[in-house]
Order: C-alpha cells, then structure tokens, then sequence
C-alpha cells in the first residue's frame, strides 16, 4: 500500500514538472519581447510589442502578411445622436503611462494565468457549443442550459450581411464562484455546428476571474473557424487577429462601469468587413483598433449569416449560480438599472449601417435571465436584458 502512495506521489510531482514545462513553452511563445512595459494599477503588466512581432504573424498565413494600418472604407450612416452625454470611459493602465508609437500594448501572460485552466491546450479557449442555438423565446428544453451556458439575447438572420455596431452599456456584474463567467456581446457568425465549420467574430465586455485573476470588467474579443474545436482564442492569446491601435489592450480592464441608479457608461463597438482587403475591422470607442485577416475565416471570408447581441453566463451548476448577467437587474426595471445594448445596427451589402431586421429574442430561463426589445427614438434598436441568476433574495 505504502509502495502505490510512493509512486502515486512520483507520478504526480512528474506530471506537475511536465505541465509547468508545457506552461513555459506557451508563455514564451506569447510574452513578446517589449519595446517598453507598463504596470497598470489593477495589477496587470502591459507590454509594448512592436506591431510586427505581434502574436497574430505566429498563424502559418500570416507569415508574409502585409499590415494593413486603416481600413480603406468606413460605414455609411455611423452617427447617431442622443440625448443622454456620453461618459468616457478608459482603461486602467492607461494613468501609468502609454505605449510608443509602433508598438501595441498586450496584456502579459502569467503562470498563475495558465495555471487555472483545466489543461494548458484548452488555455484562452472556449469550450463547444458556446454560442446561443436561435431558438424561440423561454425554450428551457435547449441543452445550453445542460452545457452550462445561459442567455439572453436578440439576433437577426440575414442570407449575407457584413458587420454590426451597438452601443453597449457597461457594468461590473457579480460573478458566484472564480470559473464562472458573465459577459456581454455581439456575434458575427456564419457555418454550423453539424458541419463543425461555425465561425464566429465575438467582441464586448466579460468578468471572468478563472482567466484573468480578478473580477474587473474587461474589454475581449474572441474568434474561431471550426466551431470552437481548435482554432481560435480570447484576445491575442493565439494567433489570428492583428491589433494595429497602440492605446488599447484587448483584454484590459476598462473603468468606470455604470452603478444601479447612478451614473451610466456605454462604449460603441463596430466590426465590419472592409469592401477593398475583404478583412474585418474592429473599432472599440471610435477607435479603429485592428482587425481579422479574412483569409484565416472559411465561411467568413465571405460575408455573414448571422448577428446577435446580448449577454451569457457561463457556470458548472448553471441552474443554480447566483451570477449576474448585466446589471444583474431584469429588463422591466429599465434605463439606469437594467442593462442594454443601444443604436443596434448592422451593415449590408451597401457598406451601409441599417437598423436590423426580424429581430428574435433568446432566453432560456427567463426568471433567472431575460431580454426584452423595442425601437425609440434617438436609441434605435436596442435590447434590455440580465437578470441576477437563481438568487433567493430576488423576487
């Protein structure tokens, strides 16, 4: 008995040596060497990589790519008026200083970061089946719920669109336990799952302390082409998207957030496909941040079928988390407590943004989560959803 416990022990310190070998291979192959580096308040260090050895030219297509700096065509109809001021917003490391010109700020990478995920491969990745199946309203038969996945969103089918823009509100949701997650966001997709060719363009704003270490609200992006099998990843922890804007991190902490009743802050995100390169563009606050090359897409690479918008939840015992979505208020208690997703459009083939059309709502259990929509005035299209989960102190 005494021998098994020996070499159960030996077994496992060598697996640990293994995997800490395994962890400093990724963190080599994702800390670039820095120009400059910053420590950002929050705790995060930020490191100024030229733009030419960023982790995107490590994808086999992107090895003789030539960066494209700005993209050749914006959308038409951009500007939207309301009668609410903006508040700006920023991102945390920014009050200790800002990258150079020609490099862009990435968030480095820890072993304690590595460490979390369930195996070093699956480090940055979204598990299958991570995006909303476009069933009608409050079917609580839709096995997200037994994937650990819950929604409330809006989404609109198109035969081919390009792109979308929504004005999102941002908050700091309370998250039940370190491996669950709750974001906000909006889809870009196109393919399936039965043909395991999905691909999908995510952008917005998430608290996820399994990934990050702390409960901040975080700008992230994510992207895949093979319905979350093997290729893509949250922000720049692969290859893939190239970052051209040296004053966003993607993946940084992004303050202040709107309170209950209080002061409310929004941010604007736009991805399109540019009409001349074909690539997709990302712009984050009227920043033109970077942008997908088309060719690392299948389905993609020509144009979109569908588009949503609205918040996930993420939990192991999701019938049960008391994580919030949003504000972590439901859609009926309105502007200032529920969150929402404003000024909804998207881009047709005209490179044209135009409120979306047949727009169909996605929740699963709408007591714990829901979404409700409208078109008003100076807000256009927009959604309220969230909810603060199985909490027994909500009615």
């Amino acid at each position: 008995m005494e021998g098994r416990a020996t070499a159960a022990r030996k077994m496992s310190a060598g697996n640990l040596v293994q995997r800490r070998r395994e962890v400093g291979s990724l963190l080599r192959r994702l800390n670039k060497p820095p120009v400059a580096s910053i420590q950002s308040p929050d705790g995060d260090i930020m490191d100024c990589v030229h733009i030419s050895e960023q982790p995107a030219f490590d994808h086999p297509l992107l090895k003789n790519h030539t960066i494209q700096m700005c993209p050749s065509y914006n959308p038409k109809g951009m500007q939207h008026h309301s009668n609410i001021t903006p508040h700006l917003i920023t991102q945390t490391w920014h009050q200790n200083g800002k990258c150079p010109k020609d490099t862009i700020p990435i968030r480095r990478t820890k072993e304690e970061h590595v460490l979390r995920a369930s195996s070093v491969w699956r480090f940055g990745t979204k598990m299958r089946r991570s995006i909303p199946l476009v069933n009608p309203i409050n079917d609580t038969n839709t096995p997200n719920i037994l994937r650990g996945h819950q929604y409330a969103a809006a989404s609109a089918r198109y035969d081919k669109c390009y792109g979308s823009k929504g004005t999102f509100n941002m908050w700091k949701p309370a998250i039940a336990r370190a491996n669950d997650f709750s974001l906000t966001q909006l889809w870009i997709t196109a393919g399936s799952y039965n043909g395991n060719n999905l691909n999908t363009i995510e952008v917005g704003w998430q608290v996820y302390p399994n990934l990050y270490g702390d409960s901040n609200t975080r700008l992230f992006i994510y992207w895949t082409r093979d319905a979350y099998q093997t290729t893509g990843c949250y922000n720049l922890l692969c290859s893939g998207f190239i970052q051209t804007r040296n004053q966003i991190t993607i993946g940084g902490s992004i303050s202040p957030t709107s309170t209950y009743g209080g002061t409310q802050y929004d941010i604007d995100i736009l991805v399109w496909k540019d009409r001349a390169g074909g690539n997709w563009w990302l712009q984050v606050g009227g920043y033109n941040v970077g942008y997908w090359p088309s060719y690392i897409f299948s389905d993609l690479a020509h144009s979109a079928s569908t588009i949503m918008w609205g918040g996930e939840i993420f939990s192991p015992d999701v019938g049960q988390t008391s994580t919030h979505m949003g504000s972590g208020h439901f859609p009926n208690e309105g502007f200032g407590k529920a969150s929402h997703i404003k000024n909804i459009q998207v881009v047709n083939s005209s490179n044209c943004l135009n409120p979306p059309r047949d727009v169909g709502l996605i929740t699963e259990q709408n007591n714990y989560y829901n979404v409700q929509s409208g078109n008003y005035g100076d807000w256009g299209t927009y959604i309220y959803y969230g909810g603060p989960g199985n909490n027994p102190n909500c009615p």
